[in-house]
């Protein structure tokens, strides 16, 4: 044997060591274990390399923690919720939670998601009129303004964004911005130069430890927030960037949906925010004050629970709801989304709700953004063309939008995409809304963005040429680590 083949063996021994000891330890789930082995078998060495950049768990791990989260009282609420709704006196406002109150009863259990009904909403679906709103907000801010992005672009609405922030820190206002570090990694220190100068704080979720390389970089904090005075939250899809203004031409219009809330639901956004800032910072870590949960009046009547996941969690929380609202499931369900690659629990119960004849209505990109998840979402969507589900092709530019609505009853809105990075990987937040008027109002919208949607038939989906095809096979296959 020659030495280049002892090298050769060596190589390809310690990569079955590796399959062995790394992948199986992990005990991932079989979709997630066998993508892993087709990435080591053809690329060995390397791929093991490629699985320590991307393929961590956190889920033995306590990222998140706040001493002073038990002077809130949050967790004698919960309890007392829970009891209530077991003994079945808790008195909802009205009918959509009550008829869902095991959805409630799961996320008090599992998630510590607190229900609260004294809310308003805004709904909002275009960029514009979303940071708008939200200048006009931070405008209007006395004590303090949390800002949290999963992208904060350098351009001239990050800049606009920051110069606001930065204006706001010099009049006294306490400032924090949480960015992720991947999806904001063009940011760069002279960005936050004057805004730091001015007492404002920032700081990179996950930052790289060594210059060009971050052994956390696959996990990203997806998460949208804006908490002012705890008074006002914002939570949804909507990242900072000129594109969101429909101003980058390769995707035109952009059409996504965040919410605006004003009432107690603001204090789980503002207890999300905490959590996540602490992570981040070692040096400027918020303590409990009165002022981050102020009294709030009763504003509304919209009952809401603030759901949390992410890789830390052994459970799936956000996906865990929309398949239990799937499931629950008379009459109707509208689902928008950019990304479609269900695991096969998700898949499985949208095909059973399409058998059982609800009316199953799925509206996606016309275009792609990553071009893997693109091919990999046209395969998925061909598995419910199949069963009768009615699919729409979004053409008025790209859509972002993050929304399930069941029966013109509840919804979710939030930044949890339906695809393996959101439900495994990604830390991510949504609202999960109890209210029929709400929810006929995201339905109407998805109705008015019908008429710039063309529906895609299993006639043309069968008729797909050979080469998207083979794009399709090989997308689905890698798509749980994608």
């Amino acid at each position: 044997m020659n030495f280049s083949s002892l090298i050769l063996g060596l190589i390809l021994f310690l990569n079955f060591i590796f399959a062995l000891v790394v992948v199986f330890k992990e005990r991932r789930d079989p979709g997630a274990t066998w993508a892993w082995l087709l990435v080591l078998s053809f690329i060995p060495i390397a791929g093991f390399l490629l699985y320590l950049l991307f393929a961590q768990n956190f889920r033995h791990v306590r990222l998140f923690h706040w001493d002073d989260l038990k002077k809130i009282g949050v967790k004698e609420i919960i309890l007392e919720q829970l009891e209530r709704i077991q003994r079945g006196n808790f008195r909802f406002y009205n009918e959509s939670a009550s008829k869902y109150r095991d959805l409630i009863y799961m996320y008090l259990k599992n998630n510590h998601s607190m229900f609260t009904e004294e809310n308003a909403v805004d709904i909002i679906t275009d960029g514009q009129e979303k940071f708008d709103k939200l200048f006009k907000d931070i405008h209007g801010a006395k004590d303090y303004i949390h800002v949290q992005y999963y992208i904060i672009q350098n351009d001239v609405l990050g800049k606009k964004l920051i110069n606001l922030l930065t204006q706001k820190a010099r009049e006294g206002v306490k400032v924090r911005v949480l960015y992720d570090q991947l999806g904001s990694r063009k940011l760069t220190k002279r960005f936050f130069r004057e805004f730091r100068a001015a007492g404002g704080l920032a700081e990179a979720f996950f930052p790289s430890r060594l210059r060009l390389i971050n052994f956390r970089l696959n996990y990203r904090n997806h998460r949208k927030l804006v908490i002012i005075d705890g008074e006002i939250g914002y939570v949804g899809g909507f990242n900072v960037g000129d594109e969101y203004l429909g101003l980058n031409s390769k995707f035109g219009y952009w059409r996504d949906t965040h919410l605006r809330i004003i009432g107690s639901a603001v204090y789980a956004l503002q207890i999300r925010f905490i959590l996540d800032w602490n992570q981040a910072s070692h040096h400027h870590a918020i303590t409990y004050s009165p002022n981050l949960f102020p009294e709030v009046a009763p504003c509304g009547r919209i009952g809401m629970q603030i759901v949390t996941s992410g890789p830390d969690s052994e459970l799936e929380h956000i996906k865990n709801g929309y398949i239990k609202m799937i499931s629950s499931a008379k009459k109707t369900i509208h689902i928008q989304t950019p990304y479609f690659i269900p695991d096969a629990s998700v898949l499985d119960s949208l095909r059973i709700a399409v058998l059982s004849g609800v009316e199953v209505k799925i509206m996606i990109p016309d275009k792609p953004d990553h071009i893997f998840v693109y091919w990999a979402t046209y395969s998925y969507i061909g598995e419910l063309l199949k069963v009768g589900a009615t699919v729409y092709l979004y053409n008025n530019g790209f859509i972002h939008s993050k929304t399930i609505v069941i029966d013109e009853e509840i919804a979710s809105v939030g930044t949890a995409n339906i695809d393996f990075r959101s439900f495994k990987l990604n830390f991510e937040v949504n609202a999960f809304l109890y209210d029929d008027r709400i929810s006929k109002q995201l339905t109407e919208m998805f109705e008015e963005d019908l008429r710039v949607s063309r529906q895609l038939t299993l006639q043309e989906y069968h008729q797909r040429p050979r080469w998207i095809r083979i794009k399709e096979g090989i997308s689905r296959l890698l798509s749980p680590i994608l």
